[in-house]
């Protein structure tokens, strides 16, 4: 069975209504602190993990994405992020 290539990943995200599509690659350990986006995106993760929490949600809870996994934060939504031991490497729908 023949693999995805990192385009045929841009055009699924595309597919699912994201206008704006890139891939991106984060270093090892990288942090985002919290923040928000102006509207929704989407990350599926294409090599190693990443951390994701909400911390302005009642009850925030960290939870670990890895490869194959889509996640979507809403637009305005606070959310911080860490990246794995091995780095990440994601397409970006926005």
């Amino acid at each position: 069975m023949a693999t995805k290539s990192q385009r045929d990943y841009e055009k699924e995200v595309r597919s699912w209504g994201f206008s704006h599509v890139f891939t991106w690659s984060d270093s090892p350990q990288a942090h985002y602190s919290p923040h928000s986006h102006r509207g929704l995106t989407t990350h599926l993760i294409l090599k190693g993990q990443l951390t994701i929490t909400y911390p302005k949600d009642k009850d925030s809870q960290k939870t670990t994405y890895g490869v194959g996994d889509r996640i979507d934060v809403d637009a305005g939504k606070i959310h911080e992020v860490w990246i794995g031991n091995e780095g990440c490497t994601y397409v970006i729908g926005e």
